[in-house]
């Protein structure tokens, strides 16, 4: 049966979100419906939604990180079966792929198949994704083929994780990205050592995750690059060992690190989304080895770097969900948090409703705040 449910769609760009009844089809052949509980607000919602990427079509239902409950299952689905306890990722694992297959990428060709659309969101002219979300007759984009601002949304399996059925949904829907993408950079993509020393760039959600990642590593300085100096307390408490605001600062950060650090970082995290931020971060790593990883989302401008700077043996190397297989680590992550493993909450500032989404944003816009939890849904 067609479920008829609140959502947030964004009809045009840099625009409030519109809380509206949608329509939500049954799941098709490989598809699982799902329940969403909780929904958090990270920052790739709000790029997409900005004047700045209006290449993308509009109305969408974006939101990407969440965790819910399985209402229904389409034909061939063995895995999950209502009641399930799960994460919808956007970055899917089918594991039949040359890359699912590889230990060498966490990436699957599947992405994108006809089910996804490429990039996270639909471009004019490209040929028209599926979505299973309607509105006053009106299909609506699966943004990065998720949709958790809605009280249910339609994925298929090769993009939802199972999960524990004891673990909280509001707290575990921040490992659905923000959370798994800054620590999974620190450990799987930087490969942080034991003694070394790191900076990570920007300290938000994903931010204070690879801090957290870089201390789990063992890493023995650990330097939060923000400027926002409210961020500091919170980098403190999740293993930062200290604190630059480069605004402090007359010399470029890079020189600032390198002062610091007896000639630069061993590991460096950009967590930002800004190119001038993605050099700096690279610059502030020590010859012969130095390792700088992007994480931080944007496909607005081209990036550089003199030559001589990998001439002289560093390393420069993006991140996507962490470097973790989706299907595979995300449910480690979530044991990881059962087993106290994990520090969740110290990310959770604002507990707001969906309706309140549009208030979540201003907070966000602001530099309020880490991550706001949306509840969509009550779980049972």
């Amino acid at each position: 049966m067609v479920i008829r449910c609140k959502a947030a769609v964004a009809w045009e760009p840099n625009k409030p979100l519109v809380i509206e009844e949608i329509e939500v089809a049954p799941p098709q052949s490989n598809e699982v419906r799902i329940k969403i509980v909780t929904t958090a607000l990270c920052r790739t919602d709000l790029y997409f939604l900005s004047e700045s990427t209006t290449k993308y079509t509009f109305p969408m239902v974006l939101g990407h990180e969440a965790a819910g409950i399985v209402e229904s299952v389409g034909p061939g689905v063995t895995e999950f079966k209502p009641g399930d306890k799960v994460i919808p990722v956007f970055l899917p694992q089918c594991r039949e792929c040359r890359f699912c297959k590889s230990p060498k990428t966490n990436l699957c060709e599947r992405s994108h198949s006809k089910f996804y659309s490429k990039p996270l969101a639909h471009v004019d002219g490209m040929p028209e994704p599926v979505s299973r979300l309607t509105c006053r007759g009106k299909k609506l984009l699966q943004f990065a083929n998720t949709s958790t601002f809605s009280e249910y949304t339609v994925v298929n399996q090769i993009a939802v994780a199972k999960i524990d059925p004891e673990a909280p949904l509001d707290k575990v829907c921040l490992i659905g990205c923000g959370v798994c993408s800054g620590y999974g950079a620190a450990l799987n993509n930087a490969r942080v050592e034991p003694g070394s020393s790191c900076a990570v760039f920007g300290l938000g959600a994903v931010g204070l995750a690879a801090v957290m990642g870089c201390k789990a590593a063992g890493a023995k300085t650990i330097i939060a690059v923000d400027t926002n100096p409210d961020k500091f307390h919170k980098a403190r408490v999740l293993g930062a060992t200290d604190f630059v605001n480069p605004n402090d600062h007359d010399k470029p950060i890079s020189q600032v690190l390198s002062d610091m650090t007896n000639g630069g970082v061993d590991y460096s995290i950009e967590c930002v989304g800004n190119v001038e931020v993605m050099r700096s971060a690279l610059e502030s790593c020590v010859k012969g080895w130095g390792v700088s990883v992007i994480v931080g989302y944007t496909d607005m401008h081209d990036f550089a770097a003199r030559p001589i700077q990998l001439l002289s043996g560093r390393t420069w190397k993006g991140s996507k969900l962490g470097g973790f297989k989706s299907k595979d680590g995300v449910p480690e992550m979530v044991k990881a948090y059962m087993a106290k493993k994990l520090n969740l909450e110290e990310f959770i500032t604002h507990k707001m409703t969906l309706n309140q989404v549009n208030d979540a944003i201003e907070l966000m816009e602001q530099g309020i705040g880490i991550r706001t939890v949306l509840s969509v849904s009550p779980q049972q």
